[in-house]
């Protein structure tokens, strides 16, 4: 061996890369011991076996079709090409490696060499990497949910907080309003019952029966409205907790309907008519008699209060084969239009019932007691003509 022979086979045998050469049949004619340590054969087991020994399946069953295909056509597949493959060593497992083929003609023959380049930690590596980003991905998937969770959260407890208070700021508006009218509607009965009280003692004084009588039916009326205002807050206050319960019976809403308009005629002013009329051919209902009766007496106490003397108020009643339907009609002051969203709030009166009392919250116990027996209210009205309130119960 020259010189020159065994310095290029000294480098192929301490070549870190296997190297490999085969004839144009594809038997094995030369393998290095790196090579030889990739595959886990000895020189002798590889030297003159077909090079698919150590390839798996499928290139195993095509690499003869391979070379003959170059030989046939000189279009190459592996040769003079490099690609990524996998080797089969011989305890049967496989190893990814980076597989370069040249053609190498010698001697008036050709033999293909096979320089193998082991990417088992590469591959390692890199699916270690696919793993970390998996890995990553997932817990930024989670750390998105998770995220999004909390400002969905957020968000809610934003909105609940924001409810909560909006809620406060209508119970303190609720109070307000309640501090002011209590301490209007209670000082004005209060008042004139002292001043009736004191002159009713000068009248007793002076033997004066008639101004005596007087002062005694204003207390009287005082009193009243200050009964009125109590049963007021006391029906809120039952509303309010709940403890309401509708009691559904069978009843002639024309007797109850006559007996409130003779009692309701007794509370009205000087020539004021209620003039009541019933239309259907019955007269029998199935609601609460006592709720009914509470929304009917505050509606007819409501025209009372807000239209003058010399003025008629309409009662009228209603039955046909699916509903019951009553109506209250005054031709009073009527009811400003910017008004008419906030008419059924507890505590809130039209900007023009001056001096008139009232609690502000007869409508709104109306409302509601309709409500509990499956009706509803409608209205309609405008400033110094006629106002109409009309309830509606399914039958």
């Amino acid at each position: 061996m020259t010189e020159k022979g065994a310095l290029l086979h000294a480098i192929i045998e301490n070549a870190i890369d296997g190297i490999i050469t085969i004839d144009d049949r594809g038997l094995i004619e030369s393998i290095n011991p790196a090579a030889c340590a990739l595959f886990g054969y000895t020189i002798d087991e590889v030297i003159g076996k077909n090079i698919s020994v150590l390839v798996p399946h499928p290139d195993k069953d095509k690499h003869d079709e391979y070379i003959a295909r170059y030989q046939r056509t000189g279009e190459p597949h592996i040769i003079g090409k490099g690609r990524d493959v996998k080797g089969l060593r011989k305890d049967g497992t496989m190893f990814p490696f980076r597989l370069g083929v040249n053609e190498v003609k010698s001697a008036g023959r050709t033999i293909y060499a096979g320089f193998i380049h082991d990417l088992s930690k590469e591959k390692e590596a890199e699916a270690q990497i696919l793993h970390y980003a998996s890995q990553l991905e997932k817990l930024v998937e989670e750390r998105t949910n998770s995220l999004q969770q909390s400002v969905v959260e957020l968000q809610t407890a934003k909105e609940t907080v924001s409810k909560s208070l909006e809620k406060e700021k209508e119970l303190n508006q609720l109070k307000s309003r309640f501090v002011s009218m209590a301490s209007h509607e209670f000082r004005t009965p209060l008042s004139s019952i002292q001043l009736s009280a004191s002159l009713i003692e000068k009248y007793m004084q002076q033997g004066d029966g008639t101004n005596v009588s007087k002062h005694v039916s204003k207390i009287k009326n005082s009193v009243g409205n200050l009964t009125t205002i109590l049963d007021d807050f006391l029906s809120l206050e039952r509303l309010e907790a709940g403890k309401i319960e509708t009691n559904f019976t069978k009843f002639d809403i024309v007797k109850l309907s006559e007996e409130i308009t003779e009692e309701m005629q007794l509370m009205a002013k000087r020539d004021q008519n209620i003039i009541y009329q019933h239309t259907g051919l019955h007269s029998t209902v199935l609601l609460d008699q006592n709720l009914l009766r509470n929304c009917i007496v505050n509606l007819i106490s409501n025209a009372i209060k807000y239209s003058g003397e010399n003025t008629f108020i309409e009662f009228n009643t209603e039955l046909t084969d699916s509903e019951c339907i009553v109506t209250v009609k005054d031709n009073g002051i009527g009811i400003p239009q910017a008004d008419h969203k906030h008419l059924f709030e507890p505590f809130f009166r039209a900007n023009n019932t001056g001096t008139i009392p009232g609690t502000g919250l007869g409508l709104n116990i109306i409302l509601r007691y309709a409500t509990l027996m499956g009706g509803h209210v409608d209205f309609s009205s405008h400033v110094n003509q006629k106002t109409v309130f009309t309830l509606n119960f399914p039958q």
